[in-house]
C-alpha cells in the first residue's frame, strides 16, 4: 500500500490543526514571554497594550482556576510564571485579541521589570552547584572496579553533543471550542491527547470527561510534540473556558523556535579498557544531561541514555552514571532517539579514541565486540535474536568496505587537498517505552450497514504513515479492499487514557489492539457466516470480499454477509486494548526487561572533505537493517532515510548556540542550518536482513521510527578519518556537530 495520505498532502487538501474552519467570533491568544534567563519578577504593566484595539484580556497565573502546573512526569512546571522566571521564552501572560495581528502589536505594548539573577547554562556548572531536577542513576553490570586491572589498554576522555531544533513544518497550535454544559473540544497538534486532556482539566480545575481532545494529523512532531504541546493547548482551553468564546493559539516560527525545548546537549566523560586482543573489558561513562528549567520529560530521557550506554556491543563490566542538571535554558524535550543517540556517540567516541592511541581503525574494536544471543544488556535484558554480527558482515561484504577502505587510501595518497574517509555504525535500540505502563493501547472498530468500516485508535498520524499501516492490519484480517475503511481523527472522546505516540511503538501498540478488536468482529462474522452455509464456523474464511467454506466460495458477498449479521443484531462494533507482554522494570535495583524486542542494524558512511575550505560531502550511506518482515517497504525505506538525514544534520551543520545569559543566538533559519537538497549524500542504499520479526512487532514488521537517525553518527567519525588523513598530528576532540568551520580549525591545528 502507498501511503494513504501522500495525495492530500501534494494537493493541499490534508486538514491540519490550523486549517480548521474558525467559528465566528474566535478569538486569537499570543503568549508574552520572558526576556530574561533567570530573575524576580519586580512589576508588569499592562495599561498600554489593553488600550490597543481588539485587545479583550490578558490572562495571567492569577486567572488560573485550578493548578498553575503542567509539569508531565515532575510537577515542576508552571503554565504561567509567578513570581520568578527560569528561562528566556517561559510563559508570562496570554493576550487574547480579535486577531493575532493586533494580539502580536499589543505584546510590544507590554512593559516588564525584573530582578536579575545569575543564568547557568552549562550542565557541568549546574552540578558543581548542585541544580539537579532529580536524583542521578546508576546502571551497572559485573565489577568494574576489578576488571580496569584485567585491561591492557585503559583510555580516558569526554565526549559532548549538542541540542537540535525538530524545526516540525507545522509549529505548534490549538484551537479551543466551548461546548455546553461547561465543557470544551480542542483541537492540539499533540503527539498525547490524554496529556493535553488531564492537563487542560487540571489547570481549569474540572473532570477529564469535560474535556475532548481531537487530533487530524500533524505536519511533523519528532518528539517535539509529545510534552511541548501541552502548555499551547492549555492556554487556547483557559482562555475558551474563561471568556465562553473560541481561541486560537499559533506560534509563529520565530516564537516557536525561541520558546520550546529541543533536543538535549550532553556533555560526558568516558572510560574504556580493552584486553590485547580488543576485547571491551570495562567501560565507565558519566553523563551530564542538559535538562532546561524543568523536567519535562528528561527523566524518561535520561533513563534511555542509561540503557543505550553500550549500543550493540557486549561489554561485561560497565558503570554508566547520568545526572539531569538544571539550567536557565527552555526545557529540552523529546527528540527521535530519546536520549540514545546522545549515549551512542559516547560510545563510538569512546572507541573512536581507544583506537586511534592503538593506530588501529575503530572497525577492528567495534567488530570484535558486538553483541550476541545470551549476551547480557547493563539493565539485566539478556539478547535474544541479536542480529547486530548478521548485520554487520553483510554490510562488509555487500558493500565491498575492504574494497572501500583500500579505495580511499589510494585516493588520499594521490591527491593533496582532498581527502576521503569512511566508518561504520551499528545499532541497537530496544522498543518500548521505559515507563512499563505506558505500553498499552486501544482500538475502535465499527462496521456499519454498508460493509464500510471506521477505526478510531490512540495513533496519531504525524506523517510517518500509521494510518496507512492500521489500514493494512485491518484489510488483512477482514480481506477487504482498503477503500472501505476509513481512519478516524484521534480523539480521547472514543478512545481514552492513550499512550503519546512516540517511542517507535505507535504502529506496534495500536496496531495490536486493532488487531485485538477486528478479530472479535471476525470471529462473530464467521459465527454467522456459519450459520448462514449450515456448516462449522472453523470451515469459515473471509477472501476478498467474499464467503468460503473450506475452500469453496460460498456466494455470499462481505456486504451481504454484514446486513444478515445486522439483521441478526450481531454486534458490528469492538473495542480492543493491548498491553505489550513479558516486559517490566525495577528502578530499584535498574534491572528488568524493558524491551519488547532490539532493532539492529549497520551503515558504512563515507565522505569527501575540501581542505582548503572545510566543506564535505557525504558521497554514500549504505545500510543493512533489520526490518523484520516488512509490511510496508515504501514507507519504512522513507522513514530509514529521512531519519539517517536527521541524524546527519544533528552530527554536522545543525548548531544550537546560546550566550552565557541564556539567549538563543541561533534563533531563524539563517542561523540555524539543516540539511538541505545539496547535504543529501550521492547514494543512499539500503539492504533488508533476512531474519524474521518477533511477534511483538505488528505483523512481525520492526519499528522504523527511530532506529536509524543512530546511523547518521558515523558521518562524524567518517570525517574525522578524512581529517586525520589531511592532518596526522590532529588530536582530535569529540564535541559534535562537526560544523564546516570546526573541521577548518581542525585541518590547521594539531
Amino acid at each position: 500500500m502507498k501511503n494513504i495520505d501522500s495525495i492530500g498532502h501534494v494537493t493541499g487538501r490534508s486538514v491540519f490543526t490550523d486549517d480548521i474552519p474558525l467559528t465566528n467570533g474566535t478569538l486569537f491568544g499570543v503568549v508574552v514571554a520572558s526576556g530574561i534567563a533567570h530573575g524576580a519578577i519586580k512589576s508588569i504593566d499592562f495599561s498600554q497594550a489593553l488600550e490597543m484595539p481588539g485587545v479583550v484580556r490578558i490572562l495571567t497565573c492569577t486567572d488560573i482556576p485550578g493548578e498553575n502546573q503542567i509539569g508531565g512526569i515532575l510537577p515542576d512546571e508552571t503554565l504561567f510564571a509567578e513570581k520568578e522566571v527560569h528561562f528566556i521564552g517561559q510563559p508570562i501572560a496570554l493576550i487574547i485579541a480579535d486577531s493575532e495581528f493586533n494580539a502580536r502589536r499589543a505584546r510590544k505594548k507590554i512593559h516588564i521589570e525584573y530582578d536579575e539573577f545569575e543564568a547557568v547554562t552549562d550542565p557541568r556548572v549546574a552540578k558543581e552547584k548542585g541544580l539537579l531536577l532529580f536524583p542521578p542513576r546508576t546502571f551497572a553490570l559485573g565489577n568494574v572496579a576489578e576488571a580496569w586491572q584485567k585491561c591492557n589498554y585503559i583510555f580516558e576522555g569526554s565526549a559532548d553533543s549538542g541540542s537540535q531544533e525538530h524545526l516540525y513544518l507545522e509549529t505548534q497550535n490549538a484551537y479551543a471550542v466551548p461546548a455546553e454544559n461547561g465543557t470544551l473540544k480542542v483541537y492540539s497538534s499533540t503527539q498525547g491527547p490524554a496529556i493535553v486532556q488531564k492537563t487542560i482539566a487540571g489547570v481549569l480545575g474540572i473532570p477529564m470527561n469535560h474535556i475532548e481532545v481531537d487530533v487530524r494529523r500533524l505536519g511533523g512532531a519528532f518528539g517535539g510534540k509529545e510534552d511541548q504541546a501541552t502548555a499551547w493547548s492549555t492556554m487556547a482551553a483557559l482562555a475558551a473556558h474563561l471568556l465562553q468564546k473560541p481561541v486560537k493559539l499559533s506560534l509563529s516560527r520565530h516564537d516557536d523556535i525561541v520558546m520550546t525545548g529541543k533536543r538535549h546537549p550532553y556533555s560526558s566523560d568516558f572510560r574504556i579498557g580493552l584486553s590485547e586482543d580488543l576485547k571491551i573489558l570495562a567501560y565507565e561513562a558519566t553523563f551530564y544531561q542538559n535538562g532546561g528549567a524543568a523536567a519535562d520529560l528528561s527523566p524518561a530521557i535520561m533513563e534511555r541514555t542509561l540503557f543505550h550506554a553500550t549500543n550493540s556491543y557486549f561489554v561485561p563490566n560497565v558503570k554508566a552514571t547520568a545526572y539531569s542538571c538544571k539550567t536557565n535554558l527552555p526545557p529540552f524535550t523529546a527528540f527521535r532517539g530519546f536520549g540514545a543517540p546522545q549515549a551512542m556517540f559516547v560510545m563510538e567516541s569512546a572507541i573512536a579514541f581507544a583506537a586511534k592511541n592503538l593506530g588501529i581503525p575503530a572497525w577492528k574494536i567495534q567488530q570484535k565486540n558486538l553483541i550476541r544471543d545470551e549476551d547480557a544488556f547493563p539493565y539485566g535484558q539478556v539478547a535474544q535474536q541479536a542480529h547486530a554480527r548478521e548485520c554487520w558482515d553483510e554490510a562488509i561484504s555487500q558493500f565491498d568496505v575492504a574494497g572501500k577502505l583500500k579505495e580511499i587510501a589510494e585516493f588520499n595518497s594521490a591527491t593533496a587537498f582532498t581527502k576521503k574517509g569512511l566508518a561504520l555504525m551499528p545499532v541497537c535500540f530496544g522498543i518500548s517505552f521505559t515507563n512499563t505502563a505506558m505500553n498499552q493501547a486501544r482500538a475502535l472498530v465499527h462496521i456499519y450497514q454498508d460493509g464500510s468500516i471506521g477505526i478510531s485508535t490512540g495513533a496519531i498520524e504525524m506523517g510517518q504513515g500509521v494510518n496507512t499501516k492500521l489500514k493494512q492490519v485491518a484489510a488483512g484480517i477482514f480481506s477487504v479492499s482498503p477503500s472501505r475503511i476509513r481512519i478516524e481523527s484521534t480523539n480521547t472522546s472514543r478512545v481514552a487514557n492513550t499512550s503519546p505516540t512516540a517511542a517507535s511503538s505507535g504502529a506496534d501498540l495500536n496496531g495490536k489492539a486493532l488487531q485485538i478488536a477486528c478479530g472479535e468482529i471476525l470471529d462473530r462474522l464467521k459465527e454467522s457466516a456459519a450459520q448462514m452455509c449450515n456448516t462449522e464456523k472453523e470451515k469459515i474464511s473471509l477472501q476478498d470480499e467474499k464467503v468460503y467454506s473450506g475452500s469453496t466460495d460460498t456466494g455470499i458477498s462481505w456486504e451481504e454477509l454484514i446486513t444478515t449479521s445486522f439483521r441478526k443484531r450481531i454486534s458490528l462494533s469492538q473495542s480492543g486494548h493491548y498491553a505489550t507482554p513479558h516486559i517490566h522494570f525495577d528502578k530499584s535495583t535498574e534491572k528488568g526487561h524493558p524491551f519488547a524486542y532490539h532493532v539492529y542494524g549497520t551503515a558504512a558512511i563515507t565522505v569527501t572533505l575540501d581542505c582548503l575550505r572545510g566543506r564535505y560531502w557525504v558521497d554514500s550511506v549504505q545500510v543493512v537493517h533489520d526490518f523484520g518482515n516488512d509490511m510496508n517497504p515504501d514507507i519504512n525505506l522513507g522513514q530509514l532515510e529521512g531519519a539517517i538525514m536527521q541524524g546527519i544534520g544533528w552530527m554536522t551543520m545543525e548548531e544550537i548556540r546560546y550566550s552565557e545569559k541564556g539567549r538563543l543566538l541561533s534563533d531563524s533559519l539563517s542561523t540555524y542550518k539543516v540539511p538541505d537538497i545539496y547535504s543529501t549524500p550521492k547514494i543512499v542504499e539500503c539492504k533488508t536482513l533476512d531474519k524474521p520479526g518477533p511477534e511483538q512487532a505488528i505483523m512481525r514488521s520492526k519499528a522504523i521510527g527511530e532506529p536509524p537517525f543512530m546511523y547518521g553518527i558515523a558521518v562524524y567519525f567518517a570525517l574525522q578519518e578524512a581529517i586525520r588523513a589531511f592532518n596526522p598530528a590532529y588530536s582530535g576532540r569529540y564535541d559534535a556537530p562537526l560544523t564546516p568551520e570546526k573541521v577548518l580549525m581542525a585541518l590547521y591545528n594539531r
